[in-house]
Parts: C-alpha cells; structure tokens; sequence
C-alpha cells in the first residue's frame, strides 16, 4: 500500500500548523468511493508512559455473511515505534498517523473505506487524524470520534440512529449520532473522499452492539490490549 510521501515528518509545531491549513484544501468533501469489500478500523494507543505508539489496524470483510453477527474479521495488524512528537491538542495526527501509515504498510488486504478513531473535518483548521491519513493513503476516510473537539450542536434524540448536525458558524462539519440508547453519543465527520452524508450512513450500517462502530470498536480494542478480537 506505498504510495510517494505527502510530506517530511520533522516539523515545529509552527510548521505543523501552516502544514494542516495546506493539507486541508486538498481534502475531497464529495463521494469517491469504490465498491467496497473490506473496511478497516484503526485507533492509535500508547505503551511505557507514552514514549512507544501502538497503532492497531483491522480489516473486515464486507458486507457481513450474517447480518446479525456483524462483519468478518479477516486480517489485523499491529505496528510498534517510538513516539515521534509530543501531545499537543490539534496536533494529534502528527504524533499517530507515522505509527498507522507503518501499520498499514503491512496489510496484505487494501481496504476500500477506513474508519478512524478521531476526527476528520471537525477540527480548527478541518484537518483531523483522519482527513491526514486519508490523504496519505488516497482512501476514503471517516473520522469516529467519542468527544468534540469543535463545532456546536443541538441535543441528539434518544434513540439509536438520532442525529443532529456539527457545525461551526455556516459550516457543516459532520454529525452527532445517538449510536446506542442510553449511551453518550459518538462525532462523526469525514475524514477524506466522502460527503457527510455518507460518512454517517457507513457508520450506522457498521454499528454493533456497542457503541463504537465495529471497525474502531475491534481497533481500539488491538490498540488498548483489552482482551480477545
């Protein structure tokens, strides 16, 4: 899955931020999105106080065989280096993508769409972990996120499926779904080849029991090592 390099990793932070204003005009807002048969989930974690990142990658396969006991688990991936960059809010992709672009690298499966835990446009300057690995990759992404990070909204229903709009000012910046009832709700935004619509539409068909949709769900748990697949 190589592709030519986007950009040089050593950056200020300074740089990272004219770099992500850059980056974010090249994120297509509009559907480009092949037949899909695979879908990955991906969520970054951290080991030995933070200096070793854990990216976890899974692939499904698509649609489910069964509906009723979700889609298939056909290939996972865990890839482990050093932390390359601090914690700085609104710089996260920088401190994750490397570790997720190395995962990968490899698969032996290429996916058609990738849900990614955390942001895609909903982000100060609309480039969220994962509208930055979706241009990377040259996939459609969708940023998965379980907390706001920008925008308003108004309260989401009760019940599974209920949404509302994210916006900032005149700007639509993707959705807030009900995924479970009972439950706080999850932030849904395009990350890179998808309009808003469809990024929520993908996540509903994908959800699961649980709150998480089954790819970020499986990832996060790779990523966190908290228990079997």
């Amino acid at each position: 899955m190589g592709r030519a390099p986007l950009h040089d990793w050593a950056l200020t932070p300074g740089q990272a931020i004219a770099l992500q204003r850059q980056l974010a005009t090249r994120v297509e807002h509009r559907d480009r999105l092949d037949p899909v048969s695979h879908i990955a989930g991906v969520d970054i974690g951290f080991e030995e106080q933070g200096t070793i990142t854990r990216a976890a990658v899974v692939v499904l396969a698509w649609p489910p065989e069964d509906p009723s006991s979700g889609p298939t688990l056909v290939e996972r991936v865990v890839h482990r280096e050093p932390t390359r960059w601090p914690y700085i809010p609104g710089l996260l992709s920088f401190r994750e993508v490397p570790a997720a672009l190395e995962a990968f690298a490899r698969l032996t499966i290429r996916p058609q769409l990738v849900m990614v835990d955390g942001q895609g446009i909903a982000h100060p300057r609309r480039l969220g972990v994962a509208s930055h690995l979706g241009l990377w990759l040259d996939l459609p992404t969708i940023g998965v996120a379980k907390s706001r990070l920008c925008g308003r909204h108004h309260e989401v229903g009760p019940e599974r499926g209920d949404w509302t709009p994210l916006v900032d000012g005149d700007e639509s910046l993707g959705v807030v779904l009900r995924s479970r009832a009972g439950v706080k709700p999850i932030y849904v935004s395009p990350g890179h080849r998808l309009g808003i619509e469809s990024a929520r539409e993908w996540v509903v068909r994908c959800l699961g029991r649980t709150k998480l949709p089954e790819p970020t769900r499986l990832a996060d748990r790779l990523a966190s090592r908290r228990g079997p697949l």
